[in-house]
């Protein structure tokens, strides 16, 4: 009972602390707020609003349609242009995409040829692109095949597909981006603020009175540990009720204490890590330096922006050691798919094996800091 008291009192201490650092806290509420809907409703990885040039040369019934087929909110209106001032348009950035429809389009189509229509493509903007293309793709094939009908040409393939999403159905980014950014806000909080709580003390100077307190080392993580976790649990579901759900209007599949208690899993390993980083750094711009490496390899590889299976074999195997893996992967079942307990407890167990290791090697690496400065 003497160390769970003074566990709970040294967090009750570190959490008066974090209230006395304006800056910090600021930055929680911004991570969790503002930096949400800015990535929700900014970051677009579907096609959105594509300026479009169209080099009509065939003029016909058939070239109109796919002119008029290119239609709000994933293009604009084609502009009707020249093959020279298409060109131009592309070198200057003012079109995305540059459709050419050759002569005698419509009149090959009907013989049962195969015309070519040129798309032109600014693959600067790379997801626009690629799935731009896609769009267009479908959209000439569709409108071809119906136009044959009209005429009485049966166009039809042997076989039809019929496509289905689920979990997203209109394909919203806003869906995906503002429950990732949610699980990139704790990574790179958890790590932040547990971190600064440690060289804090040492640049302050009270670490040498912890010293003398008949305290642990073991005691003093744990409590920079459960504090630092306890806020970002509650500003997770401020979050995730308030902004992620009312705000944005992103609807939640499964079960929030469900979430939060792997959240809660995950956040032993990457406070941990963050006194591991703390036990490292001298001043608040060391740890900076060596936390941003950290939290973004966490962020890039953990499978949240590239599915994992897209990465080669050795950077997979080596992400596997990665706690973050594992959160994205129970996270997006969780919160996407409205997945329970028997199919993420894989995940927890994960978690909460490399959040063990990391504990354990954070408070040693912690126990040897405080015997160095005694």
């Amino acid at each position: 009972m003497r160390r769970v008291l003074n566990v709970f009192r040294l967090s009750v201490k570190e959490l008066w602390s974090l209230r006395a650092d304006p800056v910090m806290m600021v930055l929680i509420v911004y991570a969790f707020t503002a930096a949400v809907v800015t990535v929700a409703k900014g970051v677009k990885l579907e096609v959105s609003n594509a300026a479009v040039a169209m080099v009509d040369l065939d003029h016909s019934v058939l070239s109109g349609r796919l002119a008029d087929a290119l239609t709000a909110p994933y293009f604009r209106r084609p502009v009707q242009v020249s093959r020279a001032e298409a060109d131009r348009g592309m070198d200057h950035g003012a079109y995305s995409f540059a459709i050419e429809i050759p002569p005698a389009f419509e009149a090959d189509v009907l013989r049962g040829r195969r015309p070519e229509i040129g798309v032109t493509v600014d693959a600067t903007a790379m997801a626009q692109a690629g799935n731009g293309v896609a769009y267009i793709q479908q959209i000439v094939t569709q409108e071809v095949a119906t136009y044959l009908l009209a005429q009485g040409v049966d166009a039809r393939l042997p076989i039809a597909t019929t496509m289905r999403m689920y979990f997203n159905p209109n394909l919203d980014g806003t869906r995906f981006n503002a429950v990732m950014q949610v699980i990139n806000s704790i990574t790179i909080l958890s790590i932040i603020l547990v971190g600064a709580a440690v060289v804090r003390e040492r640049e302050h100077g009270t670490i040498e009175h912890l010293l003398v307190m008949p305290v642990s080392a073991a005691e003093i993580a744990l409590s920079k540990v459960l504090a630092n976790s306890l806020v970002i649990l509650v500003v997770v579901t401020f979050s995730v009720e308030i902004v992620v759900k009312k705000l944005l209007g992103v609807p939640v599949a499964g079960s929030m204490p469900l979430f939060l208690a792997g959240t809660a899993i995950y956040l032993f390993s990457t406070t941990s890590l963050g006194i591991l980083l703390a036990t490292v750094a001298n001043s608040m711009p060391q740890l900076g330096l060596l936390a941003i490496p950290v939290f973004v390899t966490m962020q890039l590889l953990s499978g949240g922006i590239t599915p994992l299976e897209s990465m080669p074999d050795a950077l997979q195997k080596a992400m596997h050691v990665s706690p973050s893996v594992y959160f994205v992967q129970f996270a997006q079942a969780i919160l996407y798919r409205g997945a329970g307990l028997s199919v993420v407890w894989p995940q927890l167990l994960t978690m909460a094996g490399i959040g063990a290791v990391f504990l354990v090697w954070a408070i040693t690496r912690f126990r040897a800091m405080l015997a160095k400065a005694g």
